[in-house]
């Protein structure tokens, strides 16, 4: 094995992979990575598994070229999208994605076999036809001459692994995501395969997050630039890796992943079940037993985002006239006032605890007084407030939040790290990690070949905290008359949209 030992985390997305590199101390040394169309219309959503095949074959040679010595590669995916292989381990169909309509019928049809209560206890997940199982069942009743040509199913992460290893296997928390996974026994559910009809010999094999796959085949290597005894190891579904790479691997802090999506993983052993599947909150398997779940909404920073692309016109050119950031000319300073606005950030719909796809996104309370500041602090406090109401329904169900790590490009931000600590009453601590998830897969990785003695020391070696946000009591008091309000917005605006 190469002496260098570096260590890799590829990071396959829903439009775009990235692969990272680390040195074998946990340093980040670079990373490269390329895109991939998703297709979407009324009545498919999908991507091209070759295409993205072809992706991440295309990062994973541009950094053997650029970092020589790769002794691992940790292999991390979203999650739900499934690919059909025939006897050659070529893709079958296009990769249905969550947010593809079909599937409807067929959750119904589970439901009704099974109850749902007892779907929930089984597999973590209150019936959805987001995952999986479903679109299985739709693909094999609509599409029956490309389902008997099925010799496997794969999620992204064990369609990568197991074409660069040929040992099929899947993590437990990407098996969970599929809707046919007993979080319980941490196997396939015969139960939940009987009932869809899918065989459970065509999945690949459930194994623990971090588990490493073997060697690269000896051709690929080749082709790829990569050396001959690099191992390839089965991570886990993205969230889990971004919170092993933020430190989180117990109870003692929660994950804040300020990213495109806000996403809060707690991480628990006791749980209310019917709590948490009565607000949508998913049990996924994590480290020693334990489990995490997803609080989350569509639009963290994709709504910045938008407000500063699409709205925020004069504070850009002022920005760029001033030789300044436009996030930091709009952000001002923590100064623990809030806005008064109302936003409701639904604008990709509604995530936890409503999933509800139809609902949309209001600003309420304007007036001419207010300015392009106004509301782009608003847009923080209405994603923060949706976070809080969040965390409300978690406490219900027994799962408190601890102080929080945050990492993402939203953790860049003083102003809103400070706004989250005042409105969520934790403290927040900002993490020099650049990649969570790349972090976390090269942790497993280091682990797996032995640089690091255990997932904890590599924790230790590779997180490094940057700075801790305190709740202050004077600005959390002023931000609960707000929230006081927020709490009835959703009620108040759903039935007109």
């Amino acid at each position: 094995m190469a002496d260098t030992k570096l260590l890799a985390g590829l990071d396959i997305g829903t439009t775009s992979c990235k692969i990272s590199i680390f040195d074998p101390s946990g340093t980040y040394l670079g990373s490269a990575s390329r895109e991939y169309p998703a297709e979407r219309t009324s009545s498919a959503h999908e991507i091209d598994p070759v295409l993205l095949r072809e992706a991440v074959f295309s990062v994973i040679s541009e950094a053997a070229k650029r970092f020589p010595g790769i002794a691992g590669i940790g292999i991390t995916s979203f999650g739900e999208t499934f690919v059909l292989l025939d006897r050659h381990g070529n893709p079958l169909l296009p990769a249905m994605l969550y947010t593809d309509p079909r599937g409807s019928e067929e959750t119904a049809l589970l439901s009704g076999l099974l109850g749902e209560e007892r779907i929930i206890h089984i597999t973590g997940v209150a019936p959805s036809p987001m995952y999986s199982l479903p679109k299985l069942m739709y693909v094999k009743s609509h599409m029956p001459e490309v389902f008997e040509k099925t010799a496997r199913i794969c999620l992204m992460e064990d369609y990568i692994v197991g074409t660069l290893t040929g040992n099929w296997q899947i993590d437990y928390s990407l098996a969970a995501r599929t809707m046919a996974f007993d979080i319980h026994s941490l196997t396939w559910s015969q139960d939940m395969l009987d009932a869809a009809g899918i065989n459970a010999g065509l999945l690949s094999t459930p194994v623990p997050t971090g588990t490493a796959a073997g060697r690269i085949h000896p051709a690929l290597a080749g082709d790829l630039g990569l050396p001959r005894d690099t191992v390839i190891v089965s991570i886990s579904h993205d969230q889990v890796a971004a919170a092993v790479g933020s430190g989180v691997l117990d109870a003692e802090y929660t994950v804040d992943g300020a990213g495109t999506v806000e996403c809060l993983t707690p991480v628990f052993s006791a749980y209310d079940e019917a709590g948490m599947a009565k607000n949508n909150y998913c049990i996924v398997p994590f480290l020693n037993g334990q489990y995490v779940t997803y609080a989350f909404s569509y639009t963290g920073g994709a709504l910045i985002r938008w407000f500063t692309t699409q709205l925020a016109g004069y504070a850009s050119a002022e920005a760029k006239a001033v030789g300044k950031s436009v996030y930091d000319l709009l952000e001002g300073a923590p100064d623990g006032q809030p806005t008064g606005l109302l936003v409701l950030p639904h604008f990709a719909g509604a995530a936890t605890p409503y999933m509800d796809g139809g609902s949309r996104g209001a600003i309420l309370g304007l007036t001419l007084s207010h300015t392009e500041q106004d509301i782009y602090r608003a847009l923080m406090e209405g994603v923060c407030y949706e976070m809080r109401l969040n965390q409300e329904h978690l406490l219900k169900s027994g799962i408190s939040l601890s102080p929080l790590r945050a990492t993402g490009g939203g953790a860049r931000s003083r102003v809103w790290l400070q706004m989250k600590a005042d409105i969520l009453g934790v403290p927040v601590t900002a993490l020099e990690t650049p990649e969570a998830g790349a972090a976390g897969s090269a942790m497993f990785v280091g682990t797996a070949l032995g640089v690091f003695p255990s997932i904890e020391a590599a924790a230790a070696q590779m997180i490094t905290e940057r700075e801790t946000f305190l709740p202050r009591p004077d600005a959390a008091s002023r931000y609960d008359e707000v929230y006081a309000r927020y709490r009835r917005v959703y009620d108040a605006v759903r039935p007109l949209v």
